[in-house]
């Protein structure tokens, strides 16, 4: 954009902004950082935008979470047609709770500067063009009328419509464009449609969000295209734009495009949200339930910007007409199978179904459906749910609705769907066989595969020429039937091997292809009603129950099949972790013209009928119409409503078949007791103060707990069915006196006691006392579902006259009572269609079916006046469930024992069992079966084999006091057996047992399967299987039971860690039903290890280790008085890490390496000729690099750090570097896999007080290790050894240590301050120990070097855990935790890797690398012997070698010439240490620890790379501290590292040098001056004076330039440190490469200057000069290391060199290659600063002028050029720029004068021609001077 502008990067995130400091230049380099913290919930949090335009959520399903180092195209946000104006370079994460943030590194400088070209740079402009034609079926909640707009949404983006003035339907047809770059990182476009009343738009009418991948395509879904980056993953670049295919085989993709369609609009109450729901998307939890309206749009992307005018020009009728021309009538029939699992509802419920607005009760616009079912009450299923009796009489609903035809696309998705959901269903399957033996897995592979293949090769139905297929339909018809092709290919070819990960790549790739936005069909919605009011709700999307006439492949997969439904409550509603029922139902939605045949209605016979209630009431003991007060004679069911029988008419299609009768309804009469087996009666005696004092009967004498009359104890009779044992007794378990009675003060209107007494007082008016009696139920015949379905059944002639006696709002009962006061009867009045109308009768059912007399208009669907329909089934099909209930296991509690009276109860629809009750039980194991005989099911057989039933599992625990708690339910459907031929007895699967938010609570081992009954065994009340009986209950049939084998579990207790407020802990280990425990550590603050290291348990053990139980490892404190409590706890849930064989062979050392010359190079021997050649090489050909490798500086730490982390740029060039070797780890020593975390003597477990998550809390640690292996199951055979007996002197711990800690640096800190930088300190936490100074602070940094190391004395392992804390320094506030590390120094102390010090690569006794360990290699080599159970190692100093595990190893074998190198140690040790660094032990190494922070828990904050050496000092004092300094330069000369130095640089003269002007003579001519500066200090930048009119390109100058600088010697870096702004309270230091820039320019006084060239020196790595001009070329300044070396150029170090003379060439860009555009001479001479000093100079040639001394330079001419320039100049301008002119003026102006001279000559001549004068020949006149007489004399000559 331009050379000299002020780059700012603004980066919005969320609405927070953040700036970066400001850059100079057209290249600027930010490095900055920007962090933006959420609490949200990801679905939330993933919408918030960042401003370089992306959402969030994007970024954090890219891989890693991350964007990393892409460049961003960079466009004007008011200029978009101008295009790319710049790039910028960023990386983004998004990260939660447990995610790794990706390492960047961040170079200081980038060296490589270079126009970066990526194919990610979004540099197409695409305009997506919403066309908004209309809306329709806007309504509010809050408002009758509606004034809509709507907002369209997008990155932040929003654009709206005009306002429609009261309207429903509002029509806009207006085009709404967005500009967006290519590819779009946005992942939703949102529509909202506003109410705007008074143009305050506040009102929310509905919401709708259009994923943009699913109306677009970048074509990664095919394998033959793959995506090249994460960014390009929404829309492809332009190359995709115009053809469908790149290469034959490829897909590219297509842009967003959608419709003309429907979106549906909703709004209101919203779905609960599901974290670990996988079938509710994102875009419906923020969407509502309500239906709100539709919106009819379309959306064009288009890469050049041009709308389409014709849409403008469309009038409002053609888009009427368009929208409503093609609406088809479609039905809709829900028949109610069962509604079961629900809480008691106390009133009446029933179900609504409706599909957009039709069959809503609540909106009033539209005509009244049969969209509900009847009213009933829900009762106990003798378990602790309810259910609704429907048995063989089942509610439907028909609703009809218009909506356009989308079942072309519909097919398309329904058949797609069929593959998905087979794959799917097969990789469950799949997972579910979790032994890899297993031989069924092969089997269900190969399944899995052979279905895959035929589904994929069924073909889509093709829509690319239907006449109503969009853009759309065309796109996705392609990319699905390509997704289908290849994956038919892989299914027959796939392999084997790595099986879920493959399907679960198949199964990602079909969802991204199976989601339809254009499905303009609203979801069916099923709400449960209760007092006229939405209580839970089921949603069913359309297509899944939509019918095709294509068959049942493309019909949804529900069309006319039972489904499960689980309802739930609205988000806020509904009490926590229950579920308000499970329904099943069957579906059928499709055109009313296909109903004709609907297999639905043929299941039954179909009931149609209309309904009213007669009403009497009792007045003066006669029954009538006085007392009804508002209550109508004939009304609906809850007695609001007037529906007289003479107001019913037919519907049209149907005729009454038959007149009024009286049929009650026997399901609202059913008594709600019916399945228990015990009732608790209950009667209150009250008695009331007389005038004179005395206790007399109350006005109301017997009541019930409310105060409500009910009949008399005596009176009180047994139902049918029903017996007493004993008889009434007064209740005295209550706060009563001894004959029960309590005493109150009676308080009006009611009289009743607001608070009751057991004592009687003077006062008190009223008392009472609670009578009691037990009901028992008989157990005759029948069952208790055949005792209900007989009372449903009674047939009506053994009733009376119909009635029903009680109230509204209460039990209504077949038998009056004496204080009944109020009956009413059932009427219906049956319906039958008409003659054959070619569609199901049922969906004729519209409107109500009473019209008052006089009205032309028929009552709102309020009223219930519409015909109400059921199913009536044939005869049940009867089943037999068996459930298998082996054991449950993972589970967490805080008691000793894991579960309290643990249980599982078994819910099949309406019934229900329990498993025995396991008393204190760790993994209860019931091995128990359950059956459920005579089960009944109203459906077809076959129906319930492909949906059967789901079982549900609940884990009950009942606590001491009697009461249960649920722990978690498990459902899943039952194996159906239709035919016992067929029989196979299901193995057991672990299920998870899942909470309402689908938290995972354990699993449990278990199978069911559903068998049906034939006709033979219905006779028979025996279980169709043989099960084993024993101790009253049925047993799990020993071919289904896990195989069990003796195992013996070892357990290494060696201590506890980090337990806080125990007072004497000891390890309880739990495995099944056995367990084994410690001894309490008596003295647990003082040493925390147990007294008894090893535990020895025998179990029993599954041999498949699918059925393994976990090992539960408890910590149980004892307190005062006996109690004991778990305090934590820990489940080892994998132990296949843990088995062993107790037989193996002693331990095998590694071998020893290969010999091999360390840190020798011998020669390779070559013949003599090939030698002398190579010595002519070495002397002649590499004699230049030979010199520079020569020159070193003092190496230190740091060198041998670069050396291991490949930074040649700060590492110095050594030859002895192979002999001082170290480790980077970018990880910490833990994670390194070659040290097993540094558990190999003992693990360390977390405990947990609950199940552990990512955020749970540890309230401490177990130290211990376990060791599994077989034991002989005969007592006599011979024991296993064991595993645990070599174990260090318990006398040894606690154990006195000093620890050395290195902090080396930190890299990618978070930012603490708003300058997006942090001020890092190291603070140092161990036990009570606090090391670290807040002043060390290092000021505004995210990459800190410290470079510090801390000495700390600790006792292990009371003192084990080291705390590295990083804190950002802030002046005036608290400082800010960065993040901290804790590293187990317990575990290093312990391992036998040897983590307490990293063996060196060479054993040194003296330099900069010495040996800093206390002991020496030999002895570190005989203690690790010693550790494996191994001989000593044996040396012989005289042969150099050492006896070792039974080899002899000399040191021969590792050095195989003499080493030349000075301070290497000993032979011995030499040996020794060469030895222990081929064991695998930890080396010298720094590792790389990630930094967290307890305000964001499990966000990466930063990395800290460091080392630990820990040294007992038992075992003496250790050598000296590593010096890790930083480098930084010095101001004295003599101390290594640094200093300050001043360059001299003298330009002399130019050469060759570009002319770029032109003087008037022609003469081409520069006034040419040099400008110099180092990189970095542009500020301290000098110029030379000018050489004016240079004519040759030679500038003469004798000029100084004077530079100082700090030079890091040992990096060959620069260091400069100054402040930001004045106001910066510390300087801020940067490092840069020790360069020269030279330019040469041209001087202009008016215009700008021109450049002429540029030289840069590295004077570090600088070519040598020329010695004269005409040897200087471009050659000398290349490095292409391609060149062969007689080819390279020398160069050399000026810092070596110290001073050089000679010529360089300059350069400059012209077109697209470097040339020469000039030549410097130049002397360059760098001085330390106390050398600048002895031999000093000024700057120029200003004094003092010497060293040496420069001399004005010689510039020819120079004196007169003032002179005659200035009329050289003017002839030059005037004679180029008025040339013409001045030729055209002479040539005019002798032309001028020659006719001038003409026209005055011409008189003449004619004269002298026309007359024609004579010559006379005769003398001249004489003349008479009369003046002059003196002249008279001369001769007549002379005065001619």
């Amino acid at each position: 954009m331009s050379n000299n502008i002020k780059a700012v990067a603004k980066v919005t995130i969320a609405g927070h902004q953040y700036n970066t400091r400001m850059k100079m230049g057209s290249n600027p380099f930010f490095n900055e950082i920007f962090f933006q913290n959420f609490h949200e919930i990801p679905a939330k949090f993933f919408d918030e935008v960042i401003l370089i335009q992306t959402d969030i959520g994007f970024i954090y399903h890219c891989p890693g979470h991350a964007l990393i180092r892409k460049w961003l195209g960079l466009c004007h946000p008011d200029k978009s047609s101008s295009g790319v104006r710049g790039y910028l370079k960023v990386t983004i994460c998004a990260i939660g709770a447990g995610d790794q943030a990706p390492v960047d590194q961040k170079l200081p400088y980038d060296t490589e500067v270079q126009v970066f070209k990526s194919m990610t740079v979004p540099i197409n402009m695409a305009y997506l063009q919403f066309f908004i034609y209309c809306a329709e079926d806007l309504h509010s909640e809050k408002r009758p009328t509606v004034n809509p707009t709507l907002e369209v949404e997008l990155i932040g983006e929003k654009l709206k419509t005009i306002v429609q003035t009261e309207s429903d339907n509002p029509i806009w047809n207006q085009i709404l464009t967005f500009q967006i770059q290519l590819p779009c990182l946005s992942s939703y476009i949102k529509f909202r449609v506003m109410n705007c009343p008074k143009q305050n738009c506040w009102d929310e009418i509905g919401t709708v969000s259009l994923c943009l991948n699913q109306i677009s395509s970048s074509g990664e879904e095919i394998e033959g295209k793959k995506s090249p980056d994460p960014t390009s993953r929404t829309l492809p670049t332009r190359s995709h734009l115009r053809s469908p295919s790149l290469l034959p085989g490829m897909y590219s993709g297509f842009l967003p495009c959608f419709g003309p369609s429907f979106l549906t609009l909703r709004g209101g109450k919203k779905a609960p949200f599901r974290i670990y729901g996988d079938t509710v998307s994102s875009s419906s939890i923020k969407d509502g339930l309500a239906y709100r309206g539709r919106i009819y749009m379309e959306l064009v992307t288009q890469v050049k910007s041009q709308q389409e005018t014709w849409i403008k020009d469309l009038s409002r009728d053609v888009i009427r007409v368009e929208k409503q021309q093609n609406r088809q009538k479609y039905g809709l029939c829900v028949v109610f199978l069962s509604c079961t699992m629900m809480p008691n509802f106390k009133n009446l419920i029933q179900f609504e179904v409706s599909i957009g607005p039709y069959g809503n009760k609540m909106d009033l616009n539209y005509k009244p459906l049969v969209s509900t079912t009847q009213y009933s009450p829900v009762i106990y299923d003798g378990s602790t749910y309810h259910y609704v009796p429907w048995y063989d009489t089942k509610p439907m609903v028909a609703v009809t609705s218009n909506w356009e035809d989308v079942g072309f696309r519909l097919s398309c998705l329904n058949a797609l769907q069929v593959v998905r959901d087979r794959l799917k269903a097969n990789l469950d399957a799949l997972k579910s066989i979790r032994n890899p033996r297993d031989p069924d897995l092969l089997f269900q592979w190969q399944k899995l595969l052979r279905e895959l293949a035929e589904d994929c090769k069924n073909p889509l139905p093709c829509v690319k020429d239907h006449p109503k297929a969009t853009n759309l339909d065309r796109q996705k018809w392609q990319v699905r039937n390509l997704l289908l092709q290849e994956l038919a290919q892989k299914a027959e070819k796939a392999e084997p091997r790595d099986m879920v990960a493959t399907v679960e790549d198949w199964l990602r790739r079909l969802d991204v292809v199976l989601p339809e936005p254009q499905v303009s069909l609203p979801d069916v919605m099923i709400w449960l009603m209760a007092k006229e009011q939405r209580v839970a709700f089921a949603r069913v999307p359309a297509h899944t129950v939509l019918f095709s006439q294509a068959g049942a492949l493309h019909s949804g997969q529900f069309c006319g099949k039972i489904q499960n439904l689980l309802l739930e409550y609205p988000e806020g509603e509904g009490p926590k972790n229950t579920v308000p029922g499970y329904l099943r139902v069957c579906m059928w939605l499709g055109n009313v013209t296909d109903s004709k045949d609907l297999q639905l209605l043929h299941q039954g016979d179909i009931v149609v009928y209309a309904e009213t209630y007669e009403n009497e009431a009792k007045y003066k003991d006669q029954w009538g119409l006085q007392g009804l007060n508002r209550c109508p004679n004939f009304s609906d069911v809850t007695g609001r409503k007037a529906l007289p029988k003479t107001d019913f008419r037919e519907p049209p299609g149907w005729h009454w078949q038959d007149n009024w009768i009286v049929e009650p309804q026997k399901r609202l009469l059913l008594d709600v007791d019916i399945n228990k087996s015990q009732v608790l009666e209950e009667v209150y005696e009250n008695q009331e103060r007389d005038a004179t004092g005395a206790w007399v009967p109350a006005a109301v004498p017997n009541t019930d707990v409310n105060g409500h009359p009910v009949e008399a104890p005596e009176n009180v009779r047994c139902p049918k069915g029903w017996h007493f044992r004993k008889d009434w007794i007064v209740e005295l378990n209550r706060a009563v006196d001894s004959e029960g009675w309590e005493y109150g003060v009676g308080i009006p209107p009611s009289g009743l006691p607001q608070v009751w007494s057991s004592v009687e007082k003077t006062y008190h008016s009223r008392r009472r006392r609670h009578w009691v009696r037990v009901r028992f139920r008989d157990h005759g015949e029948l069952g208790l579902e055949e005792e209900t379905l007989s009372f449903l059944q009674l047939e009506q002639a053994k009733e009376r006259e119909g009635w029903e006696y009680g109230t509204f709002g209460s039990k209504f009962h077949l038998n009056p009572h004496p204080q009944s006061r109020f009956r009413r009867r059932c009427w219906h009045r049956r319906l039958a269609p008409n003659k054959d109308r070619g569609i199901a009768p049922i969906f004729l059912l519209e409107g109500s079916l009473v019209e008052p007399p006089g009205t032309g208009w028929r009552l709102p669907a309020a009223t219930g006046a519409g015909p109400q329909l059921a199913q009536a089934r044939e005869e049940p099909h009867y089943y037999q469930l068996f459930c298998y209930i082996y054991q449950a296991r993972n589970s967490m509690s805080n008691q000793i024992l894991t579960f309290q009276g643990p249980f599982i109860r078994v819910v099949f629809l309406n019934h229900s069992q329990c498993t025995q009750v396991l008393v204190n039980s760790a993994a209860p194991t019931w091995a128990q079966t359950l059956i459920f005989q005579h089960l009944l099911l109203y459906e077809n057989p076959q129906d319930t084999k492909e949906n059967p039933p789901l079982v549900a599992l609940e884990l009950w625990q009942r606590d001491p006091w009697g009461k249960e708690i649920l722990w978690g339910r498990s459902m899943w459907p039952p194996v159906v057996c239709l035919d016992l031929q067929d029989w196979i007895l299901p193995p057991l699967r672990w299920h998870p047992f899942v909470k309402e938010l689908g938290e995972e609570e354990g699993e449990i081992l278990a199978s069911c399967e559903l068998i049906l009954e034939t006709e033979k065994l219905k006779e028979k009340h025996l279980p169709i299987l043989s099960v084993p009986w024993k101790n009253g209950i049925y047993m799990l049939p020993k071919s289904i039971q896990p195989t069990l084998k003796k195992m013996a579990i070892e357990i290494l207790a060696w201590g506890l860690r980090n337990m806080k407020k125990v007072h004497y802990p000891k390890l309880l280990v739990e495995f099944g039903e056995q367990s084994l425990s410690t001894e309490p550590i008596s003295d647990f603050q003082s040493n925390p290890n147990f007294l008894e290291s090893v535990l020895f348990l025998t179990v029993l053990m599954p041999t498949e280790a699918v059925y393994a139980l976990p090992l539960v490892v408890k910590v149980v404190d004892s307190k005062d008085f006996g109690q004991q409590k778990v305090v934590g706890q820990a489940n080892i849930n994998v132990l296949q890490p843990y088995f062993c064989d107790p037989w193996v062979q002693g331990y095998i050392p590694p071998q020893v390496p290969k010999p091999r010359g360390s840190g020798c190079r011998p020669h390779p021997v070559h013949p003599l000729p090939f030698q002398f050649l190579w010595f002519l090489c070495e002397k002649f050909w590499f004699k230049s690099s030979k010199a520079e490798d020569e020159y070193e500086h003092e190496v230190d730490w740091w060198s041998k750090f670069f050396w291991a982390t490949g930074d040649n740029q700060r590492a110095l060039k050594y030859k002895y570097k192979e002999y001082h070797t170290i480790k980077v780890y970018d990880c910490e020593l833990e994670a390194v896999p070659d040290f097993q975390g540094l558990q190999d003597f003992c693990e360390t477990f977390s405990l947990y007080q609950e199940q552990p998550k990512a955020d749970s809390p540890v309230v401490g640690e177990f130290k211990g290790l376990f060791r599994i292996y077989p034991f002989p199951e005969n007592p006599e055979g011979q024991e296993p050894p064991r595993q645990f007996l070599i174990l260090p002197e318990r006398d040894d711990f606690p154990q006195l240590c000093m620890v050395r800690v290195y902090v080396v640096r930190a890299l990618n800190l978070q930012p603490q301050d708003y300058n997006g930088l942090c001020d890092p300190y190291v603070i140092l936490k161990l036990g009570k120990t606090k090391l670290g100074s807040r002043d060390a602070y290092l000021p505004k940094t995210l990459d800190p070097v410290f470079g510090s190391v801390f000495e700390l004395t600790c006792n292990i392992p009371l003192e084990k855990d080291l705390e590295i804390q990083l804190f950002d320094f802030d002046l005036f506030s608290p400082d800010d935790e960065i993040g901290s590390t804790v590293i187990d120094l317990e575990n290093r102390l312990l391992s036998g890797f040897g983590a307490c010090c990293g063996l060196s690569k060479s054993y040194f006794v003296s330099g900069p690398f010495r040996w800093r360990d206390q002991v020496r290699p030999s002895y570190l080599l005989e203690r690790y012997t010693k550790r494996k159970g191994q001989p000593p190692p044996v040396f012989d100093l005289e042969e150099d070698s050492v006896l070792y595990n039974g080899e002899e190893i000399s040191l021969h074998t590792f050095e195989t010439e003499p080493p030349i190198v000075h301070g290497l140690g000993p032979k011995k040790e030499r040996l020794a240490l060469y030895i222990l660094n081929t064991l695998g032990l930890v080396p010298e190494h720094v590792e790389t620890r990630t930094l967290y922070s307890k305000s964001q828990p499990g966000i990466d904050q930063g990395k800290l790379q460091i080392w630990v050496d820990i040294f007992p000092k038992k075992l003496g004092a250790p050598g000296p501290p590593v010096d890790i300094n930083p480098r930084k330069p010095k101001r004295k000369a003599s101390e290594h590292g640094g200093c300050r130095y001043e360059l001299r640089c003298i330009i002399w003269k130019t050469a060759q040098v570009d002319l770029v002007h032109e003087t008037f003579s022609r003469e081409r001519m520069s006034d040419i001056y040099v400008k110099g500066w180092l990189f970095g200090l542009e500020k301290d930048m000098q110029k030379t004076d000018i050489h004016y009119h240079s004519l040759t390109g030679e500038g003469n100058f004798n000029w100084r330039f004077i530079f100082l600088m700090d030079y890091l010697a040992a990096e060959c870096v620069c260091v400069q440190s100054q402040k930001d702004y004045i106001w910066s309270l510390d300087p801020t230091s940067m490092k840069f490469p020790a360069r020269l820039i030279i330019q040469i320019w041209d001087n202009d006084i008016f215009s700008s200057e021109g450049f002429l060239g540029v030289l840069e020196l590295d004077l570090t790595d600088m070519p040598f000069p020329a010695r004269h001009a005409n040897q200087c070329t471009l050659k000398m300044m290349d490095t292409d290391s391609k060149q062969t070396p007689f080819t390279q150029y020398k160069r050399f170090s000026l810092f070596k060199k110290k001073v050089v003379t000679g010529w360089w060439p300059c350069q400059v860009h012209s077109g697209d290659k470097w040339r020469l555009s000039g030549k410097v001479k130049m002397t360059l001479e760098i001085l330390t600063d106390k050398e600048a000093l002895i031999r000093p100079a000024g700057r120029g040639q200003s004094e003092p002028n010497q060293y040496p001394k420069l001399h004005p330079p010689p510039r020819a001419g120079g004196s007169l050029m003032w002179l005659r320039s200035p009329i050289k100049n003017f002839c030059f301008a005037c004679c180029k720029r008025y040339r013409f002119k001045i030729v055209g003026l002479v040539v005019l102006s002798i032309v001028a004068y020659m006719l001038f001279k003409f026209i005055y000559a011409a008189p003449s001549y004619l004269a002298m021609t026309w007359i024609k004068p004579e010559l006379r020949m005769g003398p001249p006149i004489k003349v008479v001077n009369v003046m002059n007489p003196q002249n008279q004399n001369k001769p007549p000559n002379s005065a001619a």
